[in-house]
């Protein structure tokens, strides 16, 4: 026991069972303990034995009767040692003279060490280390001697301060260690610095260091904002010059226009702003309960330079609900609540240069009810004022970063207009994957799964895999601009298409079972783009080429310690990567202007150390004045 109080118990009948409480001394030369015997006495001096009995069960409390307080002055009866009690006890239960169980106990307690008396409210005030150093004498390093050059050393004497007392330190720990850097401003008046020195030099005072709570002790004043420094923008500003791409639509209450869309945490958000030639199109998934109308369709329009445009709203009603309704559960007619929602908002931006001609809202409405899960769609499409309803543009002239990339296959009647990536949905099966067009300036990545059987043949096999990566680009040009004509070739750019490696000669890997080499099961994209002009100050982008080529992979059927009649996964990749390159070629660099390495004779074919010798540090003749005189004068 470490307490005061302990209890066990006796396990059985207690009926004439007689209780009592011992204490015992263990021989400390042989660790025996002595003859236990009988006896009715429940205390033992400082000691005291309670039971209270129960069906076939009595608890045994053993309970120190005495104070256990440390000693202070003038008091009495209490601990004299922090270790207060080491005893051993024996409670033994007896039936006449015979022993029928006993309950040894090693008492180990230690005085209660808590605080008797009366507590002062005066709480010790630390101050503030900001403004305060953390020690009053950070040179004291030694006790109960003086430490030379520290003068707020109190063991110092007046007689040892008078020797040091010219040359006190004034630095961390009493001593000047920090060396000065080469970017603190002190130094610039002691060595020699650059012209862009006092812009970029460091203010801080050698003594002023966080470790022993030194702070910078000075007066903060606000500077005048530079002419570099772009403000925090915090209101909407009002467009007067018009749009560019990305900047979002504002509102004649020069508020942001917002329409639901989609955030990267995957959730739908009503309050996202519009950005001006960015098109959308997003599902949004919401009940009765969660359901929240979206901007009012009265709003009004900022076209971009200060004019009004009013939407022009045509509303329907969804007949089939089957492609925007999921129901939870069936429920009793009488429990149902429906109201009229909107289903789908389909908007299109008519735009011309930097303003915003008309817009077309299309508004379909329905009902919901309870336990009834919402699909919700919105869309927004930006169409040129020179367009018509079946060509939309990807810029005007050039592309516009993230329009798709026009294409046309001359050879057929079926017109491709853009270059197409898959987009899987569901197991990621490339039989029932999507497709998503090339967006231009984007670089991307798709692909899906293809499934092989073990016996397939390896050439079947590369024709079906090339057959299906062709089939992503059908087109055979593409449009240099965003509004290129797909009639003119001026307008145009051939795409290039490197054919598939040869399968390797090594007819060895061919011939095993599960296992086809050279399986062109990578389609890369190249696009070669440049600016090669401004419209208004805004550069503009043309396609300068295009190449095909595939990249090959080994396949092996995939299977585990018994390959069973399964299929197994090729996975088929095509990626996009848009290649930027000047417009016209750079004027090369002179042979003054190559610089490998700024020292280096070996490499440079001009070394600037022996062109400009005189005025080196490495010139050790003639003083560098009276060289460079001789030179000018000479």
């Amino acid at each position: 026991m470490s307490g005061p109080t302990v209890s066990s118990f006796l396990v059985g009948n207690s009926a004439e069972v007689v209780l009592a409480i011992n204490l015992i001394r263990v021989n400390t030369e042989t660790g025996m303990l002595p003859v236990l015997s009988c006896s009715d006495s429940n205390r033992y001096g400082e000691w005291s034995l309670n039971v209270s009995h129960g069906m076939n069960v009595s608890k045994v409390t053993v309970t120190l009767m005495r104070n256990l307080q440390l000693c202070v002055s003038n008091t009495t009866d209490c601990c004299m040692e922090p270790l207060c009690v080491v005893e051993t006890l024996q409670v033994s239960a007896c039936r006449g003279s015979t022993m029928l169980a006993n309950l040894l106990i090693q008492a180990e307690i230690y005085a209660n060490s808590s605080f008797i008396g009366n507590v002062s409210e005066n709480a010790t005030v630390i101050p503030n280390q900001v403004f305060q150093p953390l020690g009053s004498c950070p040179c004291n390093l030694t006790a109960g001697t003086c430490d030379i050059r520290c003068c707020c050393d109190l063991e110092c004497t007046p007689n040892l301060k008078q020797l040091f007392n010219g040359s006190c330190f004034a630095g961390v720990f009493g001593g000047n260690v920090n060396l000065p850097f080469d970017h603190l401003c002190s130094i610039q008046t002691t060595k020699s610095a650059p012209d862009w020195f006092p812009f970029l030099c460091v203010q801080s005072p050698l003594n002023n260091t966080p470790f022993l709570g030194y702070f910078y002790h000075g007066s903060v004043s606000s500077s005048q904002v530079s002419s570099f420094k772009i403000p925090l923008q915090t209101v909407p500003v009002k467009p007067s010059r018009g749009y560019k791409q990305g900047d979002p639509i504002m509102t004649t209450e020069n508020e942001y226009f917002t329409i639901h869309q989609r955030s990267m945490a995957g959730q739908c958000v009503g309050n996202a702003p519009v950005a001006f030639l960015q098109n959308f199109d997003v599902k949004c998934v919401t009940s009765l309960s969660s359901y929240k109308e979206g901007l009012s369709h009265n709003v009004m329009i900022n076209s971009g330079t200060g004019d009004t445009i009013q939407q022009n709203v045509i509303y329907g009603n969804v007949t089939d609900m089957h492609n925007f309704i999921t129901k939870l559960e069936d429920i009793l007619p009488t429990e149902i609540l429906c109201r009229s929602v909107t289903f789908a908002e389909y908007y299109m931006f008519i735009w011309k240069g930097k303003t915003i001609e008309e817009i077309n809202v299309t508004v379909y409405t329905g009902k919901l009810c309870d336990r009834e899960i919402l699909t919700q769609r919105f869309a927004v499409n930006f169409i040129s004022f020179n367009s018509t309803s079946t060509t939309e543009l990807s810029g005007n002239p050039g592309y516009q970063l993230g329009k798709p990339v026009r294409a046309v296959n001359i050879s057929s009647s079926d017109t491709v207009t853009t270059l197409k990536l898959w987009k899987p949905v569901g197991s990621g099966l490339c039989t029932s994957a999507t497709f998503t067009p090339v967006l231009f300036g984007l670089n991307s990545l798709s692909g899906c799964i293809l499934k092989v059987d073990i016996d397939k043949n390896c050439s079947q096999l590369r024709k079906d895999v090339t057959d299906r990566l062709n089939s992503l680009v059908q087109a055979t040009h593409v449009g240099k601009r965003g509004n290129s004509s797909s009639s003119d070739l001026n307008d145009l750019v051939e795409i290039i298409r490197l054919d598939p490696p040869n399968p390797s000669e090594n007819a060895s890997v061919g011939n095993v079972k599960g296992i086809c080499s050279d399986i062109p099961a990578n389609l890369n994209i190249h696009i070669i783009t440049a600016d090669v002009g401004a419209v208004q100050g805004i550069a503009q982008e043309e396609i300068l080429g295009v190449q095909l080529s595939f990249s090959t992979v080994i396949w092996q059927f995939q299977c585990g310690i018994i390959c069973q009649n399964k299929s197994s996964s090729l996975p088929v990749t095509a990626s996009v990567h848009f290649i930027k390159v000047p417009a016209q070629p750079p004027i090369p660099m002179t042979r003054f202007q190559i610089n490998y390495t700024e020292y280096d004779c070996n490499r440079n074919e001009v070394c600037w150390p022996q062109l400009f010798y005189p005025l080196t540090r490495y010139y050790t003749a003639q003083s560098q004045c009276k060289c460079i005189s001789e030179k000018i004068c000479g």
